[in-house]
């Protein structure tokens, strides 16, 4: 990628391979003594961060990719049984989700640190193209691995995207119809999405591969935007740029591993942990949030066919960025006007991807539109008039002469402009569908809440009993075996306990030698028997509502909490939404229905429920279950035990995950120290 090198091997089984495939002297000349400019800042480290979860995402999904099956009836399921019974299954499944937020965080910063720095500049347009292509196919791998575990946000999520393909004239039904491979989103779609989810991450290497050859041909841009002159302005590849990068990268796996170990559902929908069904449409349709400004320009504009062309338009006008911009300077550090209107750009780009997360409705479709506008003026009106009238500073004759500024307020803006975006789109990201239309559930303090929180082996027990005698009549658990009261980090009890509980249950199993289906006990291997043989039965028997599975609800359920305190959940790892809201709906009943609210016939009123009207009756009263340990009877004891208890369902590993997290903390803080004072021996004498 560097050209011909004259490296030679010393050894002599290695000058035979070299002679004959010289790939030790492309690595050497490439990644070795490739001259790299010396006044590269952190921001450069991004490149060596996207390589690194790019390979981190082949590498988990191929592993996925294993226990997964892609049909639509057991791909939900598949994805759950990966996350409890495969060792590690867990941390694979959360590595690869929160990996797919870490990549697109990381490439936006690349983009817009090219687009700051002009890296889209002759001779570098070749790169700068090939970069776009690669953002274009990420988004197509993002969007296929969204729909794969087949939640009901996975679900809605391909329905309305691929639908927005039948605004092309005369194809595009019929490319619509290829999509799915039918009439409806269903079985074909999703594995259609599933190979090509497998293939395009090779795809996005091979392009990797074409884009680092030409910026080794190009060479790399740097802050002060002059092209290397002497051997004074550059340093070798190895060690300088190899241990800056390795420093960046320790540095961005410490808020890796934040979301991974205590934060895997802070970027995620609530909605995905219900499987998908195509007879209930969610309330508010969003994307994940790295899609939310370009959903947001296409929502803006009233026609269908215009707002697609708007929304992809919205990406490929980055490719002809390198003629849209003439300026002959190409850093914004000398270039004020430029600045100011990049900074405006981005500002632009946050409103867009906050919007993006609102309703289409009122005041939201209007500033929608406005920035719409002012998304496309940058590129269209502002850098192109720029060039023309803008008169930048002095630039440097070469590196050498630059002054290598710290570049402490570029770096703080930077700071501060992505803090706003991930507040922004995280915190319109919070799902309000579980308080909509009611009143926010009150806040608990719960023993496995916080970095080393730990379930209340006594809550979990009591939280079983409760389940088992009042809720079992209605609810299953069918992703809980009798196995996993059992394991490490459950309710603490032996192997025989949890078979002599699992015995008291009957489970139907066959057929036998005459070809009937037959009861038995129930063994640990078993899952917990669902209440109803069927969806209809369910609904029958509870006037038309089927009862949903409890093992996911604390996850599936949330609410929204609003400015500031979603800012502030990041921080202290705040996601027991879900169990405030199961817990507040279990006390939330009320005998009297309130002045000026109407429910339908057949339902109960629920101050916390969205809409107030809720099928099920009141389940708890005080008293109604006994504990053997003494603990009061009431029912706000009954709610936070039996809540706690479906919090373990849902994440039974929980404890695993934060202990291990903590490991991982400590080995990240170590090692990225040790990487940043040996980066500071290797460029001592470089400065």
């Amino acid at each position: 990628m560097s050209g011909p090198s004259d490296y030679q091997p010393s050894n002599p089984a290695l000058q035979w391979i070299e002679r004959r495939l010289p790939i030790i002297g492309l690595v050497h000349s490439s990644f070795v003594v490739y001259p790299t400019p010396r006044n590269l800042n952190y921001w450069w480290t991004f490149g060596a961060i996207l390589s690194f979860m790019l390979g981190m995402q082949i590498l988990t999904g191929v592993v996925l990719a294993m226990h997964y099956t892609p049909h639509a009836d057991l791909a939900f399921k598949s994805v759950e049984l990966i996350v409890r019974d495969v060792n590690y299954g867990w941390l694979l499944r959360n590595m690869h989700a929160c990996g797919a937020s870490m990549f697109f965080f990381a490439v936006y910063v690349h983009m817009l640190r090219g687009l700051y720095y002009g890296s889209y500049k002759e001779p570098r347009e070749v790169l700068w193209i090939l970069g776009v292509i690669i953002y274009l196919l990420m988004m197509a791998t993002g969007f296929m691995g969204y729909v794969l575990p087949w939640g009901q946000m996975s679900f809605w999520g391909a329905t309305v995207i691929t639908n927005l393909f039948s605004a092309i004239p005369y194809v595009g039904e019929s490319i619509v119809t290829l999509l799915w491979g039918g009439y409806s989103v269903g079985n074909p779609t999703l594995n259609r999405f599933f190979s090509l989810h497998y293939l395009l991450p090779f795809l996005i290497a091979g392009v990797v591969v074409l884009h680092v050859w030409a910026l080794h041909v190009a060479g790399q841009n740097n802050p002060d935007g002059v092209e290397p002159k002497t051997e004074k302005d550059t340093v070798p590849f190895t060690p300088h740029a190899t241990i800056k990068d390795g420093f960046g990268v320790a540095c961005f796996l410490l808020l890796y591993a934040w979301f991974i170990f205590y934060m895997p559902n802070y970027l995620g929908d609530a909605d995905n942990y219900i499987p998908a069904n195509p007879g209930v449409t969610p309330p508010h349709i969003v994307p994940e949030w790295y899609y939310l400004p370009f959903y947001a320009i296409l929502r803006s504009i009233p026609n269908k066919l215009a707002g697609v062309i708007g929304m992809f338009s919205a990406i490929i006008i980055l490719c002809f960025l390198p003629w849209l911009d003439a300026a002959k300077t190409r850093s914004s550090k000398y270039r004020p006007l430029a600045k100011q209107f990049f900074w405006i750009f981005v500002a632009v780009c946050i409103l867009l991807g906050y919007l993006g997360a609102q309703p289409p409705e009122g005041i939201y479709v209007i500033a929608g539109r406005v920035l719409t506008v002012c998304y496309f003026a940058y590129f269209l009106i502002g850098l192109p008039l720029l060039s023309r009238i803008e008169t930048p500073r002095p630039v440097p004759n070469s590196i050498s002469e630059a002054i290598l500024a710290k570049g402490g307020k570029a770096v703080a803006s930077v700071a501060i402009a992505l803090v706003a975006a991930g507040a922004l789109f995280l915190g319109s990201l919070q799902d309000a569908r579980a308080s909509e239309g009611s009143e926010r559930p009150p806040g608990n303090k719960w023993s496995f809440s916080g970095p080393f929180g730990k379930y209340d082996r006594g809550a979990l027990q009591r939280g079983l009993k409760v389940y088992k005698e009042v809720c079992s009549s209605c609810h299953g658990l069918s992703y809980i075996a009798f196995r996993n009261l059992a394991e490490a980090g459950g309710p603490g009890y032996s192997v025989a306990q949890a078979a002599a509980f699992a015995s008291d249950y009957k489970v139907k199993d066959g057929p036998n030698d005459a070809g009937d289906m037959f009861e038995r006990p129930g063994r640990p291997a078993d899952y917990f028997p669902s209440p109803f043989p069927n969806e209809q039965a369910a609904r029958a028997a509870n006037g038309g509502a089927a009862p949903p599975d409890l093992s996911l609800i604390t996850k599936a359920r949330s609410y929204g909490r609003g400015f500031p305190w979603f800012i502030f959940d990041f921080f202290t790892q705040y996601q027991e939404q879900g169990p405030d809201y199961v817990a507040a709906v279990l006390q939330g009943f009320e005998d009297k229905v309130p002045e000026g609210v109407t429910i339908p016939e057949g339902s109960y009123y629920n101050k916390y429920f969205p809409g107030h009207a809720i099928k099920m009756p009141k389940p708890l009263s005080d008293g109604q279950v006994t504990y053997d340990d003494g603990s009061p009877t009431t029912v706000a004891q009954y709610s936070k035990d039996v809540t706690t208890f479906l919090m373990w369902t849902a994440e039974p590993h929980m404890e695993a995950r934060k202990r291990l997290g903590f490991q991982v903390f400590v080995f990240l803080i170590i090692f990225a120290g040790l990487m940043y004072f040996t980066k500071k021996k290797v460029w001592s004498d470089s400065h």
